[in-house]
């Protein structure tokens, strides 16, 4: 492929967080550390060197937002530590989230959800893996707690302080938006969404639109096809919009994603550069009418 027809991620278009603009393609670091599926007992550590490479490739194709956390590493590697070592100094434009309340010891078992006085730790601990003195946008992830008051709090407190500039939500609710907005301004949501999974979450992302907060699917090339995006098993819509258009289920996947609202980000993940490439191209693709009712006759049916 040439620089001539190579796609960038500006062809997604952009979104405001807070003060911060971003191209709504994206980049999730989460699966940078491994050599195979992220968290995965017999994934072995990324190369070092090919993990840099893809990096400083997406910010050559212009990804501007960053998707990592503390909690993201292997055996020998770290997602933000990796991000340190590739772009930094970084560019001016360049916005990192990452998240924080999960957390695992040194060995990669999971800890305990931390505390509302532990999240001061966690943001520190980004901050030194970084490189930086402020983290751009921090999500609290939720683990299953009715009330996020307490740890939004503490949250918005080292905002306050500095350390964060803005805050953003994970594996909530609409309750929980509500309650964390009458704490802070929440600039996003990030949840598990994608084609073909239970559609609890389209009134939810809908909402976002509506009071101006970006949603942010993780897991948005899962379902049928898991994070390979195709397959035996992949369901025959997404695949004849993958012909129509000379591309893959994942980019089919990933652009249905983006065109559910202006304010939904995409931050697919991988260690492929190639499929780096992949995930940025899907930005453009545009569907007909036709093809859009199928796929959310899809998502409204289940995969």
């Amino acid at each position: 492929m040439t620089s001539e027809t190579t796609i960038t991620a500006d062809a997604a278009g952009t979104w405001t967080l807070g003060d911060l603009t971003v191209n709504r393609m994206g980049f999730g670091a989460m699966r940078l550390p491994q050599d195979g599926r992220a968290f995965a007992p017999d994934s072995g550590s990324s190369d070092r060197e090919r993990a840099i490479g893809v990096l400083r490739r997406a910010v050559e194709l212009g990804v501007n937002h960053i998707d990592t956390a503390a909690f993201y590493f292997s055996a020998l590697r770290s997602a933000n530590e990796l991000i340190n070592r590739a772009l930094a100094p970084y560019p001016d434009d360049l916005v990192i989230t990452t998240k924080v309340g999960p957390g695992r010891d040194p060995s990669g078992a999971w800890l305990p959800a931390a505390t509302p006085a532990q999240l001061r730790g966690q943001v520190e601990e980004n901050l030194r893996q970084l490189g930086r003195d402020h983290l751009d946008v921090v999500n609290y992830r939720n683990q299953g707690a009715d009330s996020i008051a307490e740890h939004f709090g503490a949250l918005a407190e080292l905002r306050e302080r500095g350390l964060i500039r803005h805050l953003g939500i994970s594996n909530v609710g609409p309750r929980h938006l509500a309650e964390a907005r009458a704490i802070a301004p929440v600039v996003c949501v990030q949840n598990k969404y994608a084609l073909g999974l239970p559609g609890e979450d389209d009134d939810f992302l809908d909402l976002c639109g509506e009071q101006g907060v970006a949603f942010v699917p993780f897991f948005a090339i899962a379902g049928a096809g898991r994070e390979s995006g195709a397959g035996a098993a992949e369901s025959e819509q997404v695949l004849a919009a993958a012909r129509a258009h000379g591309v893959t289920a994942a980019q089919i996947r990933t652009a249905w994603t983006l065109q559910r609202g202006a304010h939904v980000l995409a931050i697919p993940g991988t260690g492929n550069p190639d499929h780096l490439v992949e995930n940025v191209a899907a930005g453009a693709l545009r569907f007909t009418a036709d093809e859009l009712a199928a796929l959310d006759a899809l998502h409204h049916g289940g995969a």
